[in-house]
């Protein structure tokens, strides 16, 4: 049985308001990694932030289709990981 929010759904398909991904098998292998790499957290750690830089990481985490909280876990891991690279900075700033 379909209910209404099914044919809603199968309605918008058809008249082509869905739209691809671009590169929908990285972005869903990005995502999976970063779920797995996350999904075994067994600590929280609370920790006080500058509003603004919460915002950003908010900003970033929607441009990446992700939970800013997923971003900072990731983030971090990569820092202890040391897999955390930083941009190359010019002598002049």
């Amino acid at each position: 049985m379909v209910n209404n929010s099914d044919t809603d759904i199968i309605d918008s398909v058809e008249k082509g308001e869905w739209i691809s991904i671009p590169n929908a098998d990285a972005v869903k292998q990005r995502l999976m990694q970063a779920a797995a790499e996350t999904a075994i957290a067994d600590y929280r750690l609370n920790i006080s932030m500058l509003k603004r830089d919460v915002e950003v990481l908010k900003t970033k985490a929607l441009e990446e289709g992700i939970p800013y909280q997923m971003l900072v876990t990731s983030i971090l891991h990569k820092y202890v990981t040391g897999k955390l690279i930083e941009p190359h900075r010019s002598l002049a700033s």
